[in-house]
């Protein structure tokens, strides 16, 4: 029997047990429904009511017996299953009650909640991309649903769909626009793409409509020091510190940006003042120890990171950073067993890679870095042809250029970029990608033939795991008279470059604008001359390389841009 069977009189006894339970008063609604089944045992209502009673007393568990009755009389009423999945969820049994979810939905395809609690559930589950779907399908039959809209937001960035996280937060907005957090995770998005003036608005908007969130202070803070405004980021977490005097992330944001700005004592006293609050920061620690081996203070820097390790292990910052320290102290068998040590739970960690090479190189072990650094068979130039659709190779990649320079997230290069005297994009493979997804075809393409025509090999531990799938991400940077990159690595398993314009890079013998691979960054102690090997940049050349190799720009002295697509490949489970 279903409620729409159930007689006048049953309506009233229903209805005022049902006020009961929205009064909080679930102990009298059990009782009613309880006496009320006795004689209609199959009553929907009754049994739902029944089982949301018992969960406001606390009993839990028998409060499934009726939900689980309601399903099984009227087993086609989405409400039913969506009862049951609200109640399973809740104690923890997402699989259950997505089961339940998945039901109702398929019963009533515009249940709006339904798919709702479906992509919650599918989240907790770490089943992204599903609740992506799901939530999806909750804002196409309720445009109106601001939570939906919000919670696809949040599963589109952990999968790394920044672009389209940042339309579904500006959608929650338009429906309500003093949601805090959602301008909040805005900025975030924002920030992932390189947006950095459009994040700055959106965590200023936060700050309008809740000054207190000190956590907006924080992170705008860190995106000004990423625009190289130092004074207005150091004002900013002044000010969120000011309001909340005990958020060690506030202090600590501080401390990076005084470092930056080579306020090394101020930085040290912020880093002690945020462990003080904070002892379990790990970051904290290590960040202090580079303003301690900045000051000369190398002891002081390596007991820093080694706080930093001994409350967090897999802490690969600390690690590579000790392992600095310990080169600067002139103990590089030290460094190395550091690198080993982390090696051994992630063996293909860049960084750890690439600092190793240079401590095998320290202690004289050239042709043991050589082989872990292999030039001759791990860098791979190209160059490509011109893709379907456009008339040359030329006009392909003066397509590129054109959309590189008009993208909206060009700006002079962030702080923490490698990029000198040049201009940085964020994530080109943001929708609209234009000539871009050509470019993204081509390096799949080629990807793929690196992985084929290398073959894996156990002792490698680059080659030791080649990735069968992988997602790119892809940015480009602008330079002109003086621009460089500095040495650096990136956090990748294979990483690229592609030049559609390089202007009149010489090949003299300075080889000012060239590639050059195997110089240590500029923050890692060496004394020992690496070996090196450098490309000459021509439009049209697509070179491929593991991402723990050092790499640099020649500081460039031709007239003219140039302009170079670099990407790194991402492997995924």
């Amino acid at each position: 029997m279903s409620e729409q069977d159930t007689r006048p009189a049953d309506a009233e006894t229903l209805a005022a047990a049902a006020e009961h339970l929205r009064a909080g008063h679930a102990a009298q609604a059990e009782a009613v429904v309880r006496h009320f089944l006795t004689e209609r045992p199959d009553d929907v209502q009754a049994l739902r009511i029944h089982g949301f009673a018992l969960q406001g007393m606390g009993q839990t568990a028998a409060a499934e017996v009726p939900l689980r009755r309601a399903v099984a009389v009227a087993p086609h009423v989405p409400q039913t299953q969506f009862d049951l999945g609200t109640y399973l969820h809740a104690l923890g049994r997402a699989d259950e009650a997505v089961q339940c979810y998945a039901r109702a939905v398929e019963i009533a395809p515009q249940f709006a909640q339904a798919w709702f609690n479906l992509g919650n559930a599918l989240e907790s589950l770490s089943r992204r991309d599903e609740a992506a779907d799901a939530y999806g399908r909750a804002v196409a039959a309720d445009p109106d649903l601001v939570g939906g809209y919000y919670n696809l937001g949040g599963v589109l960035e952990d999968l790394g769909r920044h672009g389209e996280a940042v339309t579904a937060y500006r959608q929650a907005i338009a429906l309500k626009p003093d949601l805090a957090e959602a301008h909040f995770n805005l900025g975030g998005a924002l920030r992932a793409l390189g947006r950095m003036e459009e994040a700055v608005a959106a965590y200023n908007t936060v700050l309008a409509i809740k000054p207190d969130m000190v956590q907006a202070h924080a992170n705008l803070g860190y995106v000004l020091q990423e625009l190289g405004r130092f004074d207005e980021a150091i004002a900013t977490l002044r000010a969120g510190i000011e309001k909340a005097p005990a958020f060690a992330g506030a202090h600590g944001n501080l401390g990076n940006v005084l470092r930056e700005v080579e306020r090394f004592d101020e930085a040290i006293v912020v880093y002690r003042r945020a462990i003080e609050i904070d002892p379990d920061r790990t970051e904290i620690y290590t960040n202090m120890g580079g303003a301690l081996r900045a000051l000369g203070d190398v002891d002081g820097a390596i007991a820093a990171h080694r706080q930093a390790i001994a409350r967090e292990p897999g802490f690969v910052e600390a690690r590579i950073n000790l392992g600095i320290a310990l080169l600067q102290k002139g103990d590089a068998a030290a460094a190395l067993a550091t690198c080993d040590e982390y090696l051994v739970a992630d063996p293909g960690n860049a960084r750890a890679l690439a600092l190793k090479a240079v401590a095998l190189d320290e202690l004289g072990q050239r042709a043991a870095a050589r082989a872990l650094v292999d030039f001759d068979r791990l860098i791979r130039p190209a160059s490509i042809s011109s893709p379907p659709g456009y008339a040359s190779l030329a006009a392909f990649n003066a397509a590129l250029a054109e959309h590189v320079c008009a993208h909206p997230t060009l700006v002079a290069s962030p702080t923490s970029h490698a990029t000198r005297h040049g201009r940085h994009t964020g994530e080109l493979l943001a929708e609209p990608k234009g000539p871009i997804a050509d470019l993204e075809r081509i390096i799949n393409a080629a990807v793929a033939d690196y992985i084929r025509d290398t073959p894996a090999d156990a002792t490698h531990p680059f080659l030791a795991s080649p990735p069968s799938r992988w997602r790119l991400t892809m940015w480009a940077v602008v330079m002109e008279v003086q621009g460089h990159q500095v040495p650096h690595i990136h956090p990748a398993w294979l990483s690229g470059v592609y030049y559609p314009e390089v202007a009149q890079v010489a090949a003299a013998a300075d080889r000012a604008g060239w590639l050059e691979f195997g110089r240590p960054g500029v923050q890692i102690p060496y004394r020992v001359e690496p070996e090196i090997r450098a490309y000459q940049p021509q439009d049209g050349l697509l070179v491929l390389f593991p991402s723990y190799f050092y790499h640099h720009t020649i500081p460039f002295t031709g007239s003219g841009r140039r302009i170079s697509i670099a990407f790194d490949v991402l492997p995924e489970a």
